[in-house]
């Protein structure tokens, strides 16, 4: 399927690893200018430098999207490049604290609340006027399988992620006839820098839970979000989609 970029500006946050990463170096290599966002500036300066070397175009941007006046300029940043800001991926997420919601640590309850949750909402709240200024865009809001189901031990994920996809339903309405398309995807666990902290057994039990017999890949993620972004997904707005190996299906 031929998708093009061209002309076009994306932010993308979370970007310096894992499916941020994918996103960013496939939207790149379809010709869109990419602002590459992470909390640490050595992993976004070298994807940056990675988009550089494949040819593309791209600027590293540094920052905690749970700050409402660094997003604000993480977008003035993208909509300053010729042409405006035309594409949006929330991406950035932590995972937080193990433990049954009665013994949840409140400090972790913020901070996931903050990063997984308000940070999308600041995202859309600042690119969608540069948006409209540009002529229209096309947002993808990177939520999880945990979206549709519950998880034991999870409960500022899970909550923040069941929010996401809220929130993308309501912006796809509002932004429909106005040029702009809000979806979202679910992926369920990707094979991605994140597990590798996981303790002996934890991995492979992560694999058992998939009905496919593996985990995902960031590319897997980052090839339906480029579908999305794209022209071709003209008509597909206010969706969630899953990318988890029949994980939901069970």
């Amino acid at each position: 399927m031929d998708i093009t970029f061209t002309g076009k500006t994306a932010l993308v946050t979370g970007a310096g690893s894992g499916i941020g990463e994918a996103i960013a170096l496939g939207l790149a290599a379809s010709g869109a200018k990419v602002v590459v966002q992470d909390l640490k500036s050595d992993a976004a300066e070298r994807v940056t430098a990675a988009i550089a070397k494949a040819g593309g175009t791209a600027i590293p941007a540094v920052g905690d999207v749970s700050d409402p006046a660094t997003v604000e300029r993480l977008v003035a940043e993208a909509a300053g490049w010729q042409g405006g800001l035309q594409l949006l991926v929330n991406n950035a997420g932590i995972g937080g604290a193990q433990a049954p919601t009665g013994d949840y640590p409140l400090d972790s309850w913020r901070r996931v609340i903050d990063v997984n949750l308000n940070a999308v909402f600041y995202g859309m709240r600042f690119a969608i006027p540069e948006m409209l200024k540009a002529g229209g865009g096309a947002i993808v809001n990177i939520a999880s399988i945990l979206g549709s189901v519950g998880f034991a031990n999870s409960a500022a994920y899970v909550a923040a992620k069941h929010a996401v996809v809220g929130l993308t339903k309501s912006a796809a309405l509002e932004y429909s006839a106005k040029g702009i398309r809000v979806n979202a995807i679910g992926p369920a666990f990707i094979d991605t820098p994140l597990l590798s902290a996981l303790p002996p057994g934890a991995k492979e039990a992560l694999v058992a839970a998939h009905p496919i017999g593996r985990l995902g890949r960031a590319d897997e993620v980052a090839d339906l979000t480029q579908y999305l972004l794209s022209d071709r997904a003209s008509f597909v707005t206010g969706t969630y989609h899953l990318v988890d190996g029949a994980y939901c299906a069970q």
